[in-house]
């Protein structure tokens, strides 16, 4: 199983303004995206995994915090599996790989903070491919 990987952006501020951007990131195999805005710090949206599809996280607005899962078993995933924490800040343009066979739940850590998730499938191409799991399963969210 490939590990998530933090693809480093980065930002440009003259009197103009700011430009943030991600040269590295490859969107080739991207077939769609969208965004998920959480208004208040208190929404967490835990724990969705894909077996299959492969996920991009960029923060847009604000910053979030997001907590992956290797999954071991998809039927009966374990309790005690380790948990990864990341953060992500719209201003470095840094995006989060998600490879297939992790689970996600992430929440804001500023209120009004927007999410853009790529994706590697169509919407609906894998309907057997979305798993949720109860949020509190593997982490207690503050």
């Amino acid at each position: 199983m490939n590990a998530p990987q933090i693809i480093q952006g980065g930002n440009y501020k003259d009197h103009r303004g700011q430009v943030t951007f991600n040269n590295q990131f490859d969107l080739t195999p991207i077939k769609r995206m969208y965004f998920t805005e959480h208004f208040s710090t208190d929404a967490v949206r835990a724990w969705q995994a894909h077996d299959i599809e492969r996920r991009w996280f960029v923060c847009a607005q604000g910053a979030f915090e997001i907590k992956l899962v290797a999954i071991d078993n998809f039927s009966d995933p374990s309790d005690n599996l380790e948990v990864l924490n990341y953060i992500l800040e719209s201003e470095n343009g840094n995006v989060l790989c998600i490879p297939n066979g992790y689970a996600n739940g992430f929440r804001a850590l500023e209120n009004n903070s927007k999410l853009m998730i790529f994706s590697d499938y169509e919407f609906g191409a894998n309907p057997n491919d979305q798993y949720r799991f109860d949020k509190s399963k593997w982490t207690v969210w503050n």
